[in-house]
């Protein structure tokens, strides 16, 4: 674990490769699983807010489960999470023409009618973030569904932390990117000189 300001950093952003392949998985992550996707406080705030401007990207049913039901709810944890179509599927989620699952709120802001980009737990994953105390651990979380995007990763040679430049530093700051680029070379470097 690496420790940079007040985050503890697993080295599985180092030692595993990640690069998403929509074309293989079709967004098996935003349909997948028993929870939504973990949302921060503001950011339930931020989803009401955009929701109307949303709801037009989205199939009927999930525009009626945001309107009726809310763009969250607490899950088993106590945390808010989206809300969800049939107990799996993100209510946010469309289908392109390739049956592919989407983001409407990405989508949104790419048509430039909302000014957030999605949930930072989204656009961070497959890093997962829990905050113990006064530390937040910046973990890996591997998932069988994502099988496909570590091998283009270990394809492509590209690290989980660098896949996820954008949202890291959306998240952390440029610095703090900075600071673990600098940390994964050293890590790397280390690493070559045992072998």
């Amino acid at each position: 674990m690496l420790q940079i300001d007040n985050t503890i950093i697993s080295f599985d952003l180092f030692d595993e490769f990640f690069v998403c392949n929509l074309f293989s998985c079709k967004g098996q992550c935003c349909i997948d699983g028993d929870e939504g996707a973990p949302l921060q406080d503001e950011e339930v705030e931020i989803l009401e807010k955009i929701a109307p401007d949303v709801l037009e990207y989205l199939p009927e049913k999930s525009r009626q489960i945001i309107e009726n039901q809310g763009v969250s709810y607490i899950d088993r944890e106590g945390e808010n999470v989206t809300a969800l179509v049939d107990g799996k599927e993100c209510a946010f989620v469309y289908r392109d023409s390739d049956g592919c699952a989407k983001c409407a709120i990405e989508k949104a802001y790419k048509a430039g009618k909302i000014d957030f980009y999605k949930p930072i737990s989204c656009h961070l994953y497959p890093v997962r973030l829990q905050k113990y105390n006064d530390y937040i651990a910046v973990n890996y979380h591997k998932w069988s569904v994502c099988q496909c995007a570590r091998d283009l990763g270990k394809q492509q040679q590209i690290a989980v932390y660098q896949f996820l430049q954008q949202p890291l530093t959306r998240r952390f700051g440029e610095k703090w990117f900075s600071e673990l680029q600098t940390a994964a070379k050293e890590y790397k470097n280390n690493n070559f000189k045992e072998k």
